[in-house]
């Protein structure tokens, strides 16, 4: 269908802060009019949304793609289709595969796989340093002219200072984003979960909130040197707020996000070693958590991710202190993020600001709203019926989610990107 008109609709506007019935009219993979009351069919065929919540589709930043390297855990393919079934329209890939994406030809590699396979948009994310080893910086210039969003090295803190603020420099020079783990690697290392009394009655190695509060000053002293574009990928602890607020005072290109496992789990989840709650950074206390919500709401905290990293049964099934950290998101990120909204702490424009308009603008993309011109990217979901989560019924290769057997509620009905419907739900 390239003219046709959502009517009835429940839209959830994220631009103006507003959830109100009413009507949108996509014509050509673009939203053409919207607006309340009588919708303006022109001769478009009429989608009846019933009453149902139609939203911007969320653009998800950081989410691991297993190409090349590890196939066996998520293709282009699976990711797409996870992603299509949660409502993300476009996913933003991370560089920690195998090798890394820190080439232009390997970049060009993943992006072909990802048009040829995903049904919804791929935008790659490169490598800051070569290897992700912190050493020397890749050719970030090269990157970026083939199609790199973003530059980053994951979840390995360049710890050489003069390494990071050369890149940083480089990377305002070129008007290139960099996004980075505040983390600080010495207190964290080997870390399984977040100090205080829960960790030490499990006897597991920990790493104190101060880490992330660290890792962020310097990230923060360094902005300040060089005047570059940065985005925190993810603040789970209060401490780190502070800072984070005062940078953003000071006029800094600042912006930060946090994953929808530590907006709606705590360090308590883990409960007995239980693995798929094996995260990076670990679970948060309940304090912690709870600053964050606050955060997100008062738009301290710009974003909301998935931080979707699949990892198989031989990754997760080992004692916890070995077992590799994530857990797949993609298709649980919007019913666990509506467990904030059920609560009352986050309402739905809120919520879709987080996860599509910021993430949007912060690329510079035009989708992310609910406007006339801009892209067609589209969810239509039920915030009210309840399910129980099955963790084998998730379109991704790997199922290690903490949400496995939890009653949730919300499901997406459909998914569209640029008019065209990737996904309905039967």
């Amino acid at each position: 269908m390239s003219n046709f008109v959502f009517t009835n609709a429940r839209m959830i506007d994220p631009e103006n802060g507003t959830d109100s019935v009413g009507w949108l009219r996509i014509q050509d993979g673009n939203i053409a009019e919207l607006g309340d009351g009588t919708a303006k069919t022109m001769g478009a065929e009429i989608v009846d949304c019933k009453g149902k919540c139609l939203a911007p589709g969320i653009v998800d930043i950081g989410v691991k793609v297993c190409e090349p390297g590890e196939r066996h855990k998520e293709s282009y393919r699976s990711a797409g289709l996870a992603a299509a079934a949660g409502g993300v329209t476009t996913i933003v890939t991370r560089p920690d595969t195998i090798p890394a994406v820190d080439t232009p030809e390997t970049l060009e590699f993943a992006t072909r796989r990802a048009q040829a396979d995903a049904p919804v948009n791929v935008l790659p994310m490169a490598a800051l340093t070569k290897g992700r080893k912190g050493r020397e910086m890749t050719e970030i210039g090269f990157l970026l002219d083939a199609g790199a969003v973003a530059f980053t090295d994951c979840d390995h803190v360049v710890t050489n200072t003069k390494v990071f603020s050369r890149a940083l420099t480089y990377a305002k020079s070129c008007g290139a984003l960099v996004i980075a783990h505040p983390q600080e690697p010495g207190l964290s290392a080997g870390a399984a979960a977040t100090s205080g009394k829960f960790a030490a009655l499990r006897g597991l190695p920990a790493v104190s909130p101060m880490a992330e509060r660290m890792g962020l000053d310097r990230d923060i002293a360094l902005l300040e040197m060089t005047g570059a574009a940065y985005h925190a990928d993810q603040i789970t602890t209060a401490r780190a707020l502070p800072a984070l607020e005062r940078a953003k005072r000071n006029g800094l290109d600042i912006t930060a996000g946090t994953s929808i496992h530590h907006l709606t789990l705590n360090e308590l989840d883990v409960a007995d070693y239980r693995t798929f709650f094996k995260v990076k950074p670990p679970l948060r206390s309940e304090d912690d958590r709870q600053a964050v919500i606050d955060a997100v709401r008062t738009g301290l905290i710009d974003t909301i991710s998935s931080m979707h990293t699949p990892q198989d049964e031989e990754s997760k099934r080992l004692p916890f202190e070995e077992a590799a950290s994530g857990a797949v998101a993609l298709e649980t990120l919007l019913p666990a993020a509506l467990r904030l909204y059920h609560a009352g702490q986050l309402d739905l424009p809120t919520l879709f600001r987080a996860m599509a308009l910021n993430p949007a603008r912060r690329l510079g993309l035009d989708s992310g709203r609910l406007a006339k011109g801009a892209p067609a990217d589209l969810v239509l979901f039920d915030p009210d019926v309840p399910f129980v989560l099955d963790r084998f019924s998730l379109k991704s290769k790997s199922q290690n989610t903490p949400f496995d057997g939890q009653r949730m509620q919300g499901k997406v009905i459909a998914t569209f990107v640029a008019g065209q419907e990737v996904f309905r739900r039967s």
